[in-house]
């Protein structure tokens, strides 16, 4: 087991302080750990909704892609920004269950049990509006969800990652591993296809 020393200014994106927050709970530092759940749950969360269009099983998996990160912590490496590491978890994590069609609803009002451990679902931010609040105010916003769930899987996420989350096409394409050319290429594809979609609701056509 190998652990950086959270001073070594040394290390790859310490200037990120997700970065060094993982380093510190490398070290043992559970707050670090609360801290960066608390401040990465409900962007993750709106994340997860957003490209499975089913809030409980956003719920669900949002936690899951925490555990991981908790669990993942001995092994941790920072070969790229916190958030691209910790969306492209979420990706995988979120594919993966789709996959499996096995959705499993969970309450927000209690704990995560890890290791034995009780760590609270800190994912309450009253200055985000939750994902419930910000796609379901309208039918524009309701038939814009729709277009995006039915995307292909991979324009899906470079769509949500660039319009919602403000990824760099640099950061989609380190989450993705493919090249920005390709994440160029898939925006381009993506909202050629909203936009067809988009025209046939507002028409009423098929």
């Amino acid at each position: 087991m190998f652990f950086f020393k959270s001073e070594d200014k040394t290390i790859p994106y310490f200037s990120d302080p997700d970065v060094r927050l993982m380093l510190e709970f490398q070290k043992g530092s559970k707050e670090a750990f609360e801290t960066l759940m608390r401040k990465n749950y409900p962007f993750l969360l709106n994340f997860i909704y957003r490209y499975t269009g089913d809030k409980a099983t956003a719920e669900d998996l949002t936690q899951e892609v925490f555990i991981r990160v908790y669990k993942s912590a001995s092994t941790y490496v920072p070969r790229a920004q916190f958030k691209t590491w910790l969306y492209k978890i979420a990706r995988n994590t979120s594919l993966n269950e789709l996959r499996r069609y096995k959705y499993r609803a969970v309450s927000l009002n209690t704990t995560i049990e890890i290791d034995g451990e009780q760590i609270p679902r800190q994912i309450e931010d009253k200055k985000i509006r939750r994902p419930d609040e910000i796609l379901i105010h309208s039918e524009t916003v309701q038939a814009v969800k729709r277009a995006i769930y039915a995307l292909p899987e991979r324009q899906r996420v470079v769509i949500i990652l660039r319009r919602y989350e403000g990824f760099s096409y640099q950061e989609i394409a380190r989450t993705m591993k493919i090249s920005e050319k390709a994440v160029k290429s898939l925006l381009s594809r993506a909202r050629e296809n909203l936009k067809n979609a988009l025209s046939c609701l507002i028409h009423g056509q098929k």
